[in-house]
């Protein structure tokens, strides 16, 4: 039945985002170096035993890599005029538009979507979502950006590491991998607590502009998706991630990144907010159009 098979899905996600906010209403915990944990040493590790324990062939994912730059590029190109429209500073409106959830949100909705075997789609997805943030969307806020400093990043030295290993071919001793694959099961789990926590420190005073975005996000992101999957001819599965990639709401490094520039944190802050809460509504609609179709 779909109706309980969306039920499977969202309940899990939502319980632990619950569990999260909960918590940090009660205890308004410190966050900020657990999160730094968690995306310098955590994720990396789960892109590094994803990538090597199941010898990733880039090239298989190349459409939907490429459908992946279109969705966030898109969404930057819609949004600029949106933002004019609305009133709203384009630095301030953009990149929430352009940066969205893939890893908190997105990764655990298309495992439990579509199985582990989406996880390599969840993650490449995840991969160029963030690639581009740290080098597109910081020259776009800050004016500067830097090739080597994304080089730097955990994340893409995990997955340079992981590349060199498939290519190579090397076996990578089972004592050293069991540590890291137990790492990486640390990230997903702790992502959505950590959106929680976030949600409980929610300041809503800019609520027009956060319902503005929060809309506005998950709707642009799909129209581009309708309009580019018929050309990039991708299974089924592939299709269903890239459908709910498009659905994702507004990432946390958004805020993140609008306060250390200092661009509007507080409507950022709304957008972010106001369109993950709007997933309640917004995923179980879009679940109910991807899972008869590509699951």
């Amino acid at each position: 039945m779909l109706t309980l098979r969306i039920l499977e899905i969202v309940l899990p996600i939502f319980t632990i985002v619950g569990v999260g906010l909960l918590y940090g209403r009660r205890h308004r915990p410190e966050m900020s170096v657990v999160n730094t944990v968690n995306m310098d040493v955590f994720v990396p590790m789960l892109m590094f035993t994803v990538l090597v324990e199941q010898s990733v062939d880039f090239a298989s994912y190349r459409p939907l890599l490429l459908g992946a730059a279109c969705v966030v590029l898109g969404s930057g190109l819609l949004a600029i005029p949106a933002a004019a429209l609305l009133g709203v500073g384009k630095k301030t409106f953009a990149p929430p538009m352009m940066f969205s959830n893939a890893g908190n949100l997105g990764l655990p909705l298309m495992v439990l979507a579509f199985g582990e075997a989406a996880l390599p789609a969840a993650v490449l997805v995840f991969l160029v979502e963030s690639g581009l943030h740290f080098s597109l969307g910081m020259w776009f806020l800050s004016g500067q950006s830097s090739l080597l400093a994304l080089l730097r990043t955990p994340l893409i030295v995990a997955v340079i590491a992981a590349f060199l290993v498939n290519a190579l071919q090397l076996n990578i001793p089972p004592a050293l991998m069991l540590p890291i694959s137990m790492m990486s099961k640390v990230s997903i789990p702790l992502m959505l607590f950590s959106l929680g926590t976030r949600l409980a420190f929610a300041d809503l005073r800019e609520w027009r502009v956060g319902l503005s975005g929060g809309i506005f996000a998950p709707l642009c992101g799909l129209a581009i998706v309708f309009a580019i999957n018929p050309l990039l001819d991708l299974p089924p599965m592939q299709q269903g991630v890239l459908f709910l990639f498009g659905a994702l709401p507004p990432a946390v490094l958004n805020y993140i990144f609008a306060e250390r520039y200092a661009i509007e944190p507080a409507k950022v802050a709304a957008i972010v907010v106001i369109g993950n809460a709007l997933t309640v509504l917004s995923l179980p609609l879009v679940l109910g159009y991807v899972l008869p179709r590509f699951a």
